[in-house]
């Protein structure tokens, strides 16, 4: 189960003041700002924990409440009412057992029922479970077709139905399959964050690949037929003469699955990088320099 230490996020210790819980935030955040990381997806989640870190940490109230109750903080408020209601039930107490231990308590509870029935409730009242927080790795390769996987938490094996185009970062929410409510309450949560890793010689961004190709000079100049790769498969690309370096053609629909789009798919940018020739030998030598001069007329 994955909890997020924000004091650890931030650099900082449980007794850092406000002063450096702010320089703190400040000096992360710089680093990974979305305009100094540009198309990098890794930094752009790690921006957002920081805000995240900084929103909790900077309110007085909300860290006092993570430093009590840690990822539960959230539901500070309902476990300190709670508290508060086992705190009354004292002075109650006695009464409650006189109604259980009387002889005329079947008397009582038709007249009173009613009554005692609405004070159990206030002092049992009902929470939803602890949420739980998961992380499941992956390789880029396993979210371009929908799968099946299994997970197990607390024991308990849930199969999961995960679609295509999934993206790293992206965190889906499992109604109930938290922990346990109390006093029958309803069950938390369970939210999965993806954790997908690339190894493959594309590079993803949101629904579009992209992929560089080393182009040899002669083809660049004279134009040709080439076979590239894509995710899945091979295709043939016809090169227009004169093409430049760095120059880029989409194969539209050739990228990664749309999210719960059944049949969607992004796009696949090539970029060409021209090779010069190296090594090459005298009668080469003596052909570029009659283009060389041929050019200069």
């Amino acid at each position: 189960m994955a909890f997020v230490d924000y004091y650890k996020l931030l650099g900082i210790s449980k007794e850092a003041t406000e002063k450096e819980i702010k320089n703190a935030y400040r000096k992360l955040a710089r680093k990974y700002h979305p305009d100094l990381n540009p198309d990098n997806r890794e930094a752009e989640i790690k921006f957002k924990e920081i805000n995240e870190a900084n929103e909790v940490l900077s309110d007085p109230a909300n860290r006092k409440k993570y430093d009590e109750y840690g990822k539960d903080w959230k539901h500070g408020e309902e476990y300190e009412n709670a508290k508060r209601q086992q705190q009354n039930q004292s002075q109650h107490q006695t009464r409650q057992q006189y109604y259980a231990n009387d002889a005329y308590s079947d008397f009582f509870e038709s007249m009173f029922g009613r009554e005692r029935s609405s004070f159990n409730q206030a002092r049992n009242p009902k929470f939803k479970g602890q949420d739980y927080n998961a992380e499941l790795h992956l390789n880029l390769e396993d979210v371009y077709t929908t799968k099946q996987h299994t997970l197990t938490v607390n024991g308990e094996k849930i199969r999961l139905t995960i679609p295509a185009g999934v993206e790293n970062g992206q965190v889906i929410k499992i109604k109930g399959k938290g922990g346990l409510g109390i006093n029958d309450g309803p069950s938390g949560d369970l939210y999965i964050k993806f954790i997908i890793e690339n190894q493959t010689q594309f590079k993803r961004l949101g629904n579009n690949l992209y992929q560089n190709i080393d182009l040899d000079l002669y083809t660049a100049i004279l134009g040709g037929e080439i076979t590239v790769d894509t995710f899945n498969g091979k295709v043939k690309l016809q090169i227009e003469p004169e093409t430049k370096n760095e120059s880029k053609v989409k194969l539209k629909g050739k990228g990664f699955p749309i999210y719960k789009k059944e049949g969607k798919f992004g796009d696949l940018i090539i970029t060409f990088h021209i090779n010069i020739p190296t090594n090459i030998s005298q009668k080469e030598k003596e052909l570029f320099k009659e283009l060389q001069k041929i050019k200069a007329i």
